[in-house]
């Protein structure tokens, strides 16, 4: 495939890649109130990795920010720290990436450092792509394990409830569970995007390094020494034919 095909590509699928990481990360909804099975409540929570939010059925929404550092838990930290290094290193790729465009013609930039410069963008897209996904897998993985906790019980303080001849299974607990949220689905799209542009730039840099090398073979030369002596060898064949003919 062309360099620039894979160049455009790789840049095109990194600017989708790093607003789908900063939509994700900015976003409120990554777990959201489980309605399963639950009676109509005038109140929906949802949460995020900044603030947690509440609306109520007028439609008002109120949200409480998530002020502070040690008030959290370390997982929840590494959540904020990964998708915070992937918006970084998205948006740095995709600066990087607009100047490594070979369709773009820079008198003081030669190929080479174009394809440097797109190695470098796939890298920071990989990397990318790769730190959106485990900062949403590790958020998930903490709401499935909630999630079968509070299910549990629910359940059990829901039998509790039938046998006092009121409540029914999973809610007589009253304990609210929570479930994936847009947020997170919006990450992994972001990362697996993020990485696939990361590998066309890479792939862009390995196709431009061996076009480089097509036109520019090498030239072989001889030495100074070796023409000098070639010419004093023409001037004494030289001479010895003008001696024959006088």
């Amino acid at each position: 495939m062309a360099p620039p095909v894979l160049q455009n590509g790789g840049f095109i699928l990194g600017l989708i890649g790093a607003a789908s990481l900063i939509a994700a990360t900015a976003m409120n909804k990554w777990s959201v109130k489980d309605r399963q099975g639950d009676v109509v409540t005038s109140v929906y929570t949802y949460k995020g990795l900044w603030q947690d939010c509440e609306t109520a059925s007028s439609g008002f929404t109120e949200c409480r920010p998530l002020y502070g550092l040690l008030g959290f838990s370390g997982t929840f930290q590494a959540v904020r720290a990964l998708m915070i290094v992937g918006v970084v290193l998205s948006v740095i790729g995709a600066f990087i990436s607009v100047f490594s465009l070979t369709c773009l013609t820079m008198n003081t930039m030669s190929e080479s450092s174009k394809a440097k410069m797109s190695l470098t963008a796939g890298i920071m897209f990989l990397i990318a792509g790769v730190c959106g996904i485990a900062g949403a897998s590790v958020y998930a993985n903490q709401i499935v394990a909630t999630f079968r906790v509070t299910s549990y019980n629910n359940y059990e303080g829901g039998m509790m409830g039938m046998e006092g001849g009121m409540g029914m299974p999973g809610m007589g607990g009253g304990i609210p569970r929570y479930t994936f949220g847009p947020a997170l689905f919006i990450a992994w799209i972001g990362g697996s995007v993020l990485i696939i542009g990361g590998i066309l730039k890479t792939l862009a840099f390995r196709e431009m390094v061996k076009d480089e090398k097509m036109h520019y073979p090498g030239v072989a030369y001889k030495p100074q020494a070796n023409a000098r002596s070639d010419a004093s060898d023409h001037h004494s064949v030289g001479a010895k034919k003008e001696h024959n003919y006088v």
